[in-house]
């Protein structure tokens, strides 16, 4: 018995070594896991089903004039856009630019074509063309969602803007809904002189950032997240934009915290304006007065000519 007590007792290191092996592994295992699969986390473009299938048109919300079009980006992936336009071609060539990119899961339209609506208010109350791209992995566009990727897929959009006959002399107003926000502000910091205005609802200050308090049982390994999206310092790069802050005192995805600090570091000459809500993350742009203060930025910094046509 003494002989079978002392036998175990000189087990005992060799027994925790395995274990600590194993559990080595496995710590490894889901740490490789988190880091090579966060995209599938990240970007949700299957959720909801039929997302990747079924893309509403702009003629089903009363808006007949558009193009259902097909871009190239500079890495050679097709992406889907609408570029939906004025009744006739002088309106289209007179009128603002909307630069639609959209919230993170569905495709530009959104679940129940959700994002269909808004373009609609955008083009009807400020007489303005709508562009809405569908990022790469999105909708019916080709490829795999990543930073990199949906960087060159709105530089793709914005690049067929400028070059367009009918758009080129038009202001651009980049307008980004939570990640989209990350999408404009990168944009915006790369592309300055091309983008006269910005509008940023519910976004976040970076992706590192908002694991914490969107994924708390990843919070002790943030470190992983390769998706970095680095709003925060892009945006101490912006100089002259005018820039709206749209955000729900009520988010539940993305903390209002984010926007106020997004809105105190940027030192834009082109004016700031923030504006709370009592919102949700999802549910801002149905606030009473969400689409009267962005009138009001419109007319301060974009134009003011749908005012005086009574609109």
């Amino acid at each position: 018995m003494i002989y079978l007590i002392i036998h175990y007792l000189y087990a005992i290191p060799t027994i925790l070594l395995y274990l600590s092996y194993v559990t080595t592994f496995i710590v490894l295992l889901g740490l490789g896991l988190i880091y090579t699969f966060q995209c599938k986390l990240i970007y949700p473009a299957e959720f909801p089903e039929n997302s990747r299938t079924e893309v509403a048109l702009p003629s089903d919300h009363n808006m007949p004039h558009f193009e259902d079009l097909s871009l190239r980006t500079r890495d050679n992936v097709k992406i889907k856009a609408y570029f939906i336009k004025q009744e006739t071609d002088e309106q289209t060539s007179k009128a603002c630019t909307l630069l639609y990119f959209h919230a993170n899961a569905g495709n530009m339209v959104g679940e129940w074509a959700i994002r269909l609506p808004i373009a609609h208010i955008f083009y009807k109350m400020f007489k303005c063309n709508v562009f809405m791209v569908s990022y790469r992995g999105y909708g019916l566009s080709e490829g795999a969602p990543r930073e990199k990727g949906l960087r060159l897929d709105a530089q793709a959009a914005l690049d067929f803007i400028t070059d367009h006959p009918l758009l080129m002399n038009t202001k651009i107003i980049a307008f980004g809904q939570s990640i989209g926000g990350a999408v404009a502000i990168d944009l915006v910091a790369r592309n300055e002189d091309k983008i006269h205005a910005m509008i940023l609802e519910n976004t976040f200050l970076s992706l590192p950032k908002l694991i914490p308090s969107l994924m708390p049982f990843l919070r002790h390994v943030a470190f992983l997240c390769h998706q970095k999206w680095n709003s925060e310092k892009a945006i101490e790069s912006i100089t002259k934009t005018p820039i709206l802050f749209l955000s729900g005192k009520r988010d539940e995805l993305v903390p209002p915290q984010h926007m106020k600090a997004l809105h105190e570091k940027v030192k834009t000459s082109g004016g700031k304006s923030f504006s709370e809500f009592n919102s949700t993350h999802n549910d801002t742009c149905l606030a009473p007065n969400y689409f009267d203060v962005i009138a009001q930025f419109w007319v301060t910094y974009v134009d003011d000519s749908f005012v005086k046509t009574g609109e």
